[in-house]
């Protein structure tokens, strides 16, 4: 018998301290989380998905802080996941003591989650998916994905996201020509941050001159310059999901699952025996298959 999940009336009238109390239940993947979003997902579907990606340092963090200022001007409710890369050694969040955007901390229309992505690639956190459904389903009008930013991985974010906006900073070592095999094909909105900078016009010429018909949007974040205009670009992108890529986030799911099948596995040591010749790793890999799932 499963363990019942927390009731979800709390959640659907946007309860803070349930949201909290439900986010951790899901991120650290507890009994009962699953149960809670099966409930949950029928109530989802209103909320406008929007991922946020680019290079470290390109400024993120301070265009999701306008954004959500300017969304609580329109009396939007608005959630914040943030997800941070992870720390090879500890497997916490390196930027997780950091206090984001601190001044909407205590703003009851604004949910804000730092997690960290736990090893997995694209930038993404695996709970990631499951929150989006959460702060859905708790009423939330826009959720704003920030992701890690670590390069062309960062193509995960269009499977979750209806709109994905990609952030490029003249100066940075931001080489299109180097990116648009990625990262730059993803773009629904690019955003030139810190447009004051020498090499932005250049920057604009590379980016036209890609196959794409994505809009550009000149911003200076940190000063509130261009971010209205960000806003306007991200709802007008003709024809956006509201909740994203469902046949790639059904292949994520997939995928997560049959790991979790195998985690009984020592995979350490199947590398060595793998290395020294011992096994062969086409034996071990169909034994495997032959145990945990047929």
């Amino acid at each position: 018998m499963g363990t019942m999940p927390p009731p979800i009336e709390p959640i659907l009238t946007g309860d803070l301290r349930a949201l909290a109390r439900a986010a951790t239940l899901i991120e650290n993947r507890a009994p009962g989380a699953s149960e809670l979003l099966r409930e949950l997902f029928p109530h989802t579907g209103r909320a406008m998905i929007v991922g946020i990606t680019g290079a470290p340092g390109a400024g993120k963090s301070t265009l999701v802080d306008r954004l959500v200022r300017l969304l609580r001007d329109e009396n939007q409710r608005v959630g914040v996941i943030a997800v941070d890369p992870t720390s090879p050694f500890s497997g916490g969040a390196i930027l997780g003591d950091r206090v984001r955007m601190q001044r909407h901390h205590d703003d009851p229309g604004v949910f804000i989650r730092s997690m960290a992505t736990r090893g997995c690639l694209g930038g993404l956190a695996r709970a990631t998916m499951d929150l989006t459904v959460l702060l859905d389903a708790a009423g939330f009008d826009t959720i704003l994905i920030e992701t890690v930013g670590v390069g062309q991985d960062e193509v995960e974010i269009a499977r979750l996201a209806a709109v994905t906006v990609v952030l490029l900073v003249p100066g940075l070592g931001d080489d299109v020509q180097t990116l648009k095999a990625g990262i730059m094909e993803i773009a629904d909105v690019f955003v030139l941050n810190k447009a004051d900078l020498p090499g932005a016009d250049r920057l604009e010429g590379e980016v036209r001159s890609m196959p794409s018909e994505a809009p550009i949007v000149r911003t200076v974040a940190s000063e509130g310059k261009g971010v209205e205009e960000t806003l306007l670009a991200i709802r007008a992108c003709p024809g956006k999901r509201t909740g994203g890529n469902w046949g790639e986030r059904l292949r994520e799911m997939l995928h997560d699952r049959l790991l979790e099948r195998f985690a009984d596995i020592d995979f350490q040591s199947a590398g060595e025996d793998v290395a020294a010749k011992r096994r062969d790793p086409y034996s071990l890999v169909d034994e495997w298959i032959n145990t945990y799932i047929t």
